[in-house]
């Protein structure tokens, strides 16, 4: 049965989003072959117009490129989205430690609070807004403390520039001293069928003290999407053209699992995609789950997945395909 957008609280924030959210990491066209910008402003406007308010970008996503992106796509209608952005992968200091180049710029991983205060304007620029709802520290900086990066966060929060606070890619000891530090909101972690980690490491503890999950690659990359057969080609800087998760067997394998659920889908009306991402959803402490769309029909078909409500019956049925065809993938 469907129905209404699934609407979820992001921690005790106050601040309430579409449980499905618009995840802008391939708009920024860095590692997904390049950026269409006006069919990325019409995907962003295409999910705001089904509902979906969440809108997750961040700095690193084309160095400035999507956050740009969002922002051009939201001029007028800021007030219909809750924008979930991040901090501290720079390319304005060598401070903390490098972790990749991009564009012949070299980007560290740094959560120091000066390189906080230095962010969150650029990003503010960007998005055209005076405010970020949810503000995430995107990989984790092990030459700062977390205390001083959540004493930054905080001040920020006062000053009304944020108004939620996020951690992504943490490990269990990152996240309890988070806690410890008290203010935490969200994580945001890999998540999909094939990336159930967090399940015994992370969700125990948000659950335990109200702390949203967004899951991020709920699709795999698009692995589970149902669309990308063992045939397709992927070139230029796509990320999945090397990616041994790619490979044609693998490929194989996920559209003989989605042929294993396509009555579940059929039953709702549904994509293979959407099923996947209610399922997601249907998670014990997964609270929102982020999906890529590169254009609108992509964005409308992530969108019906906040309003597919999956039963009982459906989510054994996925489970079982879930044992039968994904767990013995090549990672």
């Amino acid at each position: 049965m469907s129905g209404q957008q699934l609407v979820r609280e992001i921690g005790t924030s106050g601040v309430h989003a579409s449980a499905v959210g618009l995840g802008t990491w391939a708009i920024g066209g860095w590692m997904w072959g390049g950026t269409d910008e006006t069919e990325s402003i019409a995907a962003i406007q295409a999910s705001l117009d089904a509902g979906v308010t969440l809108i997750d970008t961040a700095p690193a996503y084309g160095l400035g490129r999507s956050e740009e992106i969002v922002g051009k796509a939201l001029t007028g209608r800021r007030d219909k989205a809750v924008i979930a952005t991040k901090c501290g992968l720079v390319w304005h200091t060598q401070k903390g430690r490098h972790f990749f180049d991009q564009d012949g710029k070299p980007v560290h991983r740094y959560l120091g609070r000066d390189a906080i205060l230095h962010e969150v304007e650029q990003s503010l620029k960007r998005l055209g807004t005076d405010y970020i709802d949810l503000y995430i520290t995107h990989w984790q900086d092990p030459t700062t403390p977390i205390e001083e990066t959540m004493r930054a966060l905080e001040d920020l929060r006062a000053a009304g520039k944020i108004r939620a606070i996020g951690a992504s890619n943490v490990s269990r000891a990152d996240l309890e001293t988070y806690i410890a530090t008290g203010g935490l909101d969200a994580i945001q972690e890999r998540f999909s069928m094939m990336d159930r980690e967090i399940e015994a490491e992370l969700l125990p503890p948000t659950r335990t003290n109200t702390i949203a999950t967004l899951s991020y690659s709920s699709l795999a990359l698009g692995l589970l999407s149902g669309t990308v057969g063992p045939t397709r080609v992927f070139s230029g800087d796509d990320q999945r053209k090397d990616n041994p998760r790619f490979s044609v067997g693998n490929r194989q394998k996920a559209a003989a699992f989605a042929e294993v659920i396509r009555p579940v889908a059929d039953k709702h009306g549904a994509s293979i995609a959407q099923v996947v991402i209610a399922w997601t959803l249907a998670q014990p402490g997964v609270t929102f789950a982020l999906c890529g769309a590169r254009n609108p029909a992509q964005a409308l078909d992530n969108a019906r997945a906040g309003t597919t409500r999956l039963d009982t019956a459906d989510l054994s049925a996925i489970d079982a395909a879930i044992s039968a065809k994904l767990t013995d993938m090549d990672r």
